[in-house]
């Protein structure tokens, strides 16, 4: 056997990826700050109680050595030099980043959506060679930017593989997007408003997908980028059917020739009024990547846990960082407004 550590192993990347890593034949560690066990990993999983900020606590629970650390939670430059502070007793890392940090040629990314004209208009699909933010300390974008320059920069002393991860979806999601059309269902809403006529296209990721990619490059050191995303980018109007056909509903579409109004009518985590879609060819030809799901084989799973979440508690107590990043997602007296003002 040979030893993997993963950092962040209870949250929903880390728990598919401590077992395929254990069923791997590894011998693996599993660090959080609950410490917990997920039901599904074999019992010889070693189970540590860390703090990723805690320096001391990490190089503990990293002992010794191992061969592969892997770590779900890294983010800014900070955690980068706390990994590459392990060089030394660490063979090789497998570290996740994200698709934020593209941008387009005229300098458009994810931080400026917001602004008139501000979305990037990135190629289909994108290849890991496209430019990306500047690094820096200001959004979630510019320090994922800024993990990788610093992580892409000691590889002589610590080969990493980053996985530029799409839209994550899977149980254990804090953020899970299918959120938006699960609870709309469970509300009896049978009318959806799509913006952008319901095309948008944001490439999802499996947690099982990133999984795989993980376990692929466990025992393939190297230093490199990778996009880590599923085999297929359905549109907004395709993943709201295929949910409706896990919670056995049917919904009427009703499409926006444009983007949301005013008021948020029409939006969705997924709206998006260009395309991003990614490239998998550079995993297939480094890592003999093959897909090992696709998005509707996983969403009974992804349902059926935010089912259980709403049935404890009110949605914004089960998943507030979606409150924070979307603010509210289920304004419906603005849509039965927009709906009453359409038919007058």
């Amino acid at each position: 056997m040979t030893r993997a550590v993963v950092i962040g192993a209870t949250g929903q990347i880390g728990r598919p990826t401590v077992g395929a890593l254990a069923r791997d034949g590894w011998e693996v560690t599993a660090v959080s700050r609950g410490g917990g066990r997920d039901g599904d990993w074999p019992g010889d999983v070693r189970v540590v109680r860390a703090d990723r900020e805690d320096d001391a606590a990490l190089s503990a629970a990293v002992g010794d050595g191992c061969d592969v650390l892997v770590d779900t939670v890294a983010f800014g430059e900070g955690h980068a030099r706390q990994l590459v502070s392990l060089a030394g007793r660490v063979g090789s890392a497998v570290v996740i980043s994200s698709v934020s940090v593209y941008e387009d040629g005229e300098g458009r990314n994810f931080d400026t959506q917001g602004e008139p004209g501000g979305f990037p208009a990135y190629p289909v699909p994108l290849t890991e060679e496209q430019r990306t933010i500047r690094p820096g300390d200001t959004s979630y974008s510019t320090r994922k930017a800024a993990l990788e320059r610093e992580l892409l920069a000691a590889g002589d002393r610590l080969p990493v593989t980053l996985l530029r991860a799409g839209a994550v979806h899977g149980p254990h999601c804090r953020t899970p997007r299918e959120l938006y059309f699960v609870k709309r269902n469970l509300d009896g809403r049978r009318r959806r408003f799509l913006a952008h006529r319901g095309a948008s296209r944001f490439h999802p990721a499996s947690v099982h997908t990133i999984a795989e990619l993980i376990r692929l490059a466990a025992p393939r050191p190297g230093t490199g980028v990778l996009n880590a995303v599923d085999p297929e980018a359905p549109t907004v109007a395709e993943i709201a059917a295929a949910i409706d056909a896990v919670m056995g509903v049917e919904t009427e579409d009703v499409l926006l020739d444009g983007p949301p109004t005013a008021d948020g009518v029409g939006d969705t985590p997924w709206s998006v009024p260009l395309p991003v879609v990614c490239d998998m060819s550079a995993a297939e030809r480094r890592l003999g990547y093959r897909p090992v799901v696709r998005y509707a084989d996983t969403l009974p799973d992804t349902v059926a846990w935010i089912e259980g979440r709403l049935a404890a508690q009110d949605w914004r107590e089960a998943y507030p960082k979606m409150v924070r990043a979307y603010g509210d997602l289920f304004d419906y007296a603005a849509e039965d407004a927009w709906s009453a003002a359409r038919r007058a």
